[in-house]
């Protein structure tokens, strides 16, 4: 079970394929896979409890501590979960085996922090385009989340990748350009805008238009 927000421990299994998979989930666990380092894959076993506990915790892009059947150490990172489409339950799951300080990609989701002025001043909406940010470092210093400063962001206005605060030792792993978040007017905002040009128009009614055809001997 995890002991703390990356800590977990696993055990292997003896036995893989689809009934052995089954019966590790009948009894309360989760089966995995821990893969990497040039090593064979092995199959393991998780607390299905423990691991969805470390998952609400932001577990999904955090080093983890495992503990392998009580005794060797080793960390890793959760690449894969599978989930139930009904009960939402996790399923299995792959983990990755990588060094402390080893270079890695990951996908961070994007955290928008502060009410946009746009927003707050002028009854605009947030679009939020992008929701993960890919960025490479070391594997111990990966955030949970990377986070955008929207607060000075008016109406089509706009914050792009490269405008990203990242923490030291972080890079961007995606075009500088990618428009991230924009801030855009209501549509009832827009509408009322609208509204005067289509009313004030000059649309010819079918008695103007009789009056105007000439008149014929």
């Amino acid at each position: 079970m995890a002991t703390s927000n990356n800590a977990l421990a696993v055990k292997t299994r003896e036995k893989s394929g689809t009934t052995a998979a089954n019966a590790v989930r009948k009894h309360g666990g989760v089966p995995a896979t821990l893969f990497g380092h040039g090593a064979h894959p092995v199959s393991i076993e998780l607390d299905a409890r423990a691991f969805d506990e470390l998952l609400h915790a932001g577990g999904k892009n955090q080093l983890l501590e495992l503990t392998i059947d009580g005794g060797a150490k080793d960390t890793a990172l959760i690449r894969d979960v599978q989930r139930d489409p009904l009960t939402r339950r996790v399923i299995h799951a792959d983990l990755q085996r990588v060094s402390a300080t080893e270079e890695i990609s990951a996908e961070l989701p994007l955290v928008t922090v502060g009410v946009p002025l746009g927003v707050k001043e002028f009854g605009g909406v947030l679009d939020l385009i992008v929701r993960a940010i890919s960025v490479t470092g070391p594997a111990n210093a990966l955030p949970e989340s990377i986070e955008a400063d929207v607060s000075h962001l008016g109406i089509h206005e706009h914050l792009v990748a490269s405008d990203l605060r990242l923490p030291a030792g972080i890079e961007l792993d995606m075009d500088p350009a990618t428009v991230l978040v924009s801030i855009e007017a209501s549509r009832t905002e827009a509408e009322a805008v609208a509204a005067p040009t289509l009313e004030g128009a000059e649309v010819p009614t079918v008695a103007e238009s009789e009056s105007d055809t000439p008149e014929t001997a």
